[in-house]
């Protein structure tokens, strides 16, 4: 285990900058919550979050929508301990049954978007009739994995710094921060 520093990890929160306060985030999660419901809501979609990250973002959803669905998690990464990209490995694939139906992918955010690109690329390979994805948070950059890499429902838009809160994390941590905070400097 990595010795973490916790008066580090509580200077960074106490220092970070508020992008986003709680009532802001939970207001865009009603409006993903509206148009999702809108678009999805007699189409007997499955709901998957991407672990660890979606895991906030997908209970808040998930609560919002009033229609039938099947919702569960998974969890892939292409880095395997290092800081460049693989091919997807599944920590736990998806273990609800979606072929021939549409699936909505949900996670915390969309940054450049490569692990995110392979998991739409296997739901599409896979058999799902349609595949949408719905993140909280988009950063605002030109570095996506693809050009016409776009998420279908977005909760907010950031600029391009590190961010964490509701689901994202610091180093492991904050991922409870009650709103959108950036590491002060970053």
């Amino acid at each position: 285990m990595t010795d973490i520093n916790l008066d580090h990890i509580r200077q960074v929160y106490a220092e970070a900058d508020l992008l986003h306060s709680a009532d802001e985030v939970e207001a865009a999660i009603d409006t993903m919550a509206a148009a999702i419901s809108a678009r999805l809501g007699d189409r007997n979609p499955v709901l998957f979050s991407i672990m660890n990250g979606g895991l906030v973002i997908g209970g808040k959803l998930l609560t919002r929508l009033e229609f039938p669905l099947e919702s569960s998690y998974l969890h892939a990464t292409r880095y395997r301990n290092t800081t460049s990209g693989h091919e997807l490995e599944w920590k736990v694939p998806p273990m609800v049954g979606f072929r021939d139906r549409p699936v909505l992918i949900i996670d915390d955010i969309l940054d450049e978007g490569h692990t995110l690109a392979a998991i739409i690329d296997h739901f599409r390979r896979e058999g799902a009739s349609e595949v949408y994805t719905a993140v909280l948070i988009d950063k605002v950059h030109d570095r996506k994995a693809r050009p016409d890499l776009k998420a279908d429902f977005v909760g907010l838009e950031t600029e391009d710094r590190y961010v964490f809160g509701y689901g994202m994390d610091y180093k492991g941590y904050w991922r409870n921060a009650p709103g959108i905070f950036a590491v002060k400097g970053l």
